[in-house]
Parts: C-alpha cells; sequence; structure tokens
C-alpha cells in the first residue's frame, strides 16, 4: 500500500471518507456497500433494523451485492468524478459518523475489511493529492470563527478566564476518575458509558472555515442555527498534525482516565487497558492553544494510540481544524458577527438576508 494513502487508510475517520466518497459518486457502490454494512453492522437486528420488499415467494427481489461485486466496481472506478464539493461533503459525513463512545457501525466495519482498504488505496491516493484537500495540513489560520449554536435574537458572550475552566475541569476530571474505579466495574465490555471525549468544556473553540466548519462536528445535535463570531489570536500554538503530535503531547502531561474511559472506549477501539488524555492544565502552562489539523483528525480520531509501554490514548470528540484556546489569547475581531441558518431538507448551511457572505 502506498505510504501516502497508508496514513489516510490506517484511520477509521479517513477510511470512512473514502467509503462515503465512492458512494456518492457511483450508485452500484453505495448499494454494495449499504447491503454489506447492514450484515456487518453490531447493532444488526436492534438499533439498525432493515424492512425490506418481497416477491410472492417470500424472498429478496434481486440477489444482494456480494463483496466480489463491491470490489469489482471499486476497481473500475473513475476517480477523476470526484471534485471539491464531493470531497468535503464526504468529509463531513466521517465526522457525523464518528461514534467514539461505541462500537463502529457497519460502513465502518466494512472499510476496515483488508480487501476494502487495499481496493480503497487509489481513492487515498487521489484524495491526498487533490488541491481541494491541501488545506487538510494547514496550520492554525489568523483568522477564526467562534461558533455559537443559537439564533441572532439569542447572542450570547464568548467564553473567558480559560484558567478557572481548566482548573475546574482538572479537578473534576480526578474526582471522576476515583468514583469511576470505586463504583464502575472493571470488565470493558460491562453495559455502561461515562465521559468520552478528550478534551474540556468550557474553553473557547474556534474554526477556520465558514461555513464548512459547520458541518465538521463530531456527536451533533442537528442544530439550524448559529451566530459566527471573527476572531483572531496570537501567542503559542500547539500544532497536532499527525497522530504522533497527540500521542507526545499525552506523554509530556499523561493525565490517567482509565476507569472513566474505560467502557467507551473499548467499545471504540476494541482495546482494553490504561488510558490517558492531556493535563489541559498543564498544556496551559506552556501553550496559548492547541490546533488539530484536518489530516490529523482523520487520521488519528477514534484509535487506541500507544502512549508509553501499556498506556494508550484516543482522540475523540475533536473536530477537524478546530482550535482550542487554552488562555485569554482570542479576541473577537472587526467585522459583524454573521448569522447562518441550515435548511432543513438540503442541509445546506446559508446566511440570513441581511448579513454578508463569509469568504474563508
Amino acid at each position: 500500500m502506498d505510504e501516502g494513502a497508508d496514513s489516510l487508510l490506517i484511520g477509521p475517520r479517513g477510511r470512512r471518507l473514502c467509503l462515503e466518497l465512492v458512494m456518492e459518486v457511483d450508485p452500484s457502490i453505495r448499494s454494495a456497500a449499504f447491503w454489506l454494512a447492514h450484515d456487518l453492522d453490531p447493532g444488526k437486528g436492534t438499533s439498525r433494523v432493515l424492512i425490506t420488499a418481497t416477491s410472492d415467494e417470500g424472498g429478496d427481489r434481486s440477489p444482494r451485492p456480494s463483496l466480489t461485486d463491491l470490489i469489482t466496481n471499486l476497481a473500475s472506478l473513475d476517480v477523476t468524478r470526484i471534485g471539491g464539493g464531493v470531497i468535503d461533503r464526504a468529509l463531513a459525513s466521517a465526522v457525523d459518523t464518528s461514534r467514539p463512545w461505541q462500537e463502529p457501525d457497519g460502513e465502518d466495519v466494512l472499510a476496515a475489511l483488508p480487501e476494502v482498504k487495499a481496493a480503497l488505496t487509489p481513492i487515498a491516493q487521489y484524495v491526498l493529492t487533490a488541491s481541494p484537500t491541501q488545506w487538510w495540513t494547514q496550520d492554525r489560520r489568523i483568522q477564526q470563527w467562534a461558533m455559537d449554536w443559537r439564533p441572532a435574537d439569542d447572542p450570547a458572550p464568548l467564553p473567558r478566564d480559560p484558567a478557572r475552566a481548566l482548573s475546574t475541569w482538572a479537578r473534576d476530571s480526578r474526582a471522576e476518575e476515583v468514583r469511576a474505579e470505586k463504583e464502575r466495574p472493571r470488565d470493558p465490555r460491562a453495559n455502561w458509558s461515562g465521559t468520552w471525549w478528550s478534551f474540556p468544556h468550557g474553553t473557547l473553540q474556534t474554526i477556520g472555515q465558514v461555513p464548512l466548519g459547520l458541518n465538521l462536528i463530531e456527536d451533533s445535535f442537528g442544530e439550524e442555527h448559529a451566530t459566527v463570531i471573527p476572531l483572531r489570536g496570537a501567542g503559542r500554538t500547539y500544532e497536532i498534525r499527525t497522530a504522533d503530535d497527540w500521542v507526545s503531547l499525552c506523554r509530556e502531561h499523561p493525565l490517567e482516565v482509565t476507569a472513566s474511559r474505560r467502557h467507551d472506549w473499548f467499545r471504540c477501539t476494541g482495546h482494553d487497558g490504561r488510558w490517558v488524555v492531556p493535563d489541559w492544565e498543564k498544556v496551559a502552562e506552556r501553550w496559548d492553544a492547541v490546533h488539530l489539523t484536518a489530516l490529523a483528525y482523520l487520521t488519528a480520531a477514534n484509535r487506541a494510540l500507544l502512549v508509553d509501554a501499556d498506556i494508550y490514548t484516543v482522540l475523540a470528540g475533536w473536530n477537524p481544524d478546530t482550535t482550542m484556546w487554552l488562555t485569554d489569547a482570542a479576541r473577537e475581531w472587526e467585522g459583524p458577527r454573521q448569522h447562518w441558518q441550515r435548511s432543513t431538507y438540503q442541509g445546506i448551511w446559508a446566511t440570513t438576508p441581511d448579513d454578508p457572505l463569509i469568504h474563508s
């Protein structure tokens, strides 16, 4: 497998991106992937139920596509049909379908099969060299946008006092770990869920592109209104460009979260062991902000990443091209706040009539 393609296909979200791409450009691939993913889904028959029409003899109207059919169709796909708009939609789907708190769905399982990964290699190679994806490796842009998921008539100030937010997070995280160690079962397969994300809530988070960034949200609630606030930030930014960059941050400032993350991250990764995340209060002593590139997200998210000996970490809940501010180094910038609304049926974000368009 090509080294560049492998960097994308090693990550569950990168594989899902490639699968979403081919499903969108070829209906026969979509059909085959749909049936195969249904059979591979851990929720088959429970959370994922299929209702089909049957013939008079009681069987399906047509034979289901096989894995061989899917591989054959992938091999004959014309990658030049993949344009920038298709890539952006596939990226949004790859983020939206991320489930760091439970088992991978059928499509993720399908994309992880060795023969499917091999067949997706030309797709990954094309995507990584395509002009619409070159921003995936860019560091934090000076111009940033904060998102407030409320209508324009319900404004809110930007989060402030990050030191207090990080202190509260550190205290609560340690307390939760102590409680979880005492109260939660050690069996990773136990039906238990809790905290699963890798970063502290309550701090300012910004995106580098609008409206694309409004669609790149893990565990989104399907919001249809957003107030987008222009910002600029200075200071020292730690760039997560690869999985190793994330691991290094965890290795330098580890905070153990094994008991509080054990069950969710086992379901997500299949790995049972010790888990850590960065101690963000200590990270803030050196860095003003931490930025996750889109490519790092696609290659690192939802994986059990080795930190040291038997210690692992997971990048979970952090969206691509998102900057988390650890100090009060970002300020609202010139230009009005923008109000965006997503259409119910098409899912396309647009500014309200009174607002000028934003060019990212």
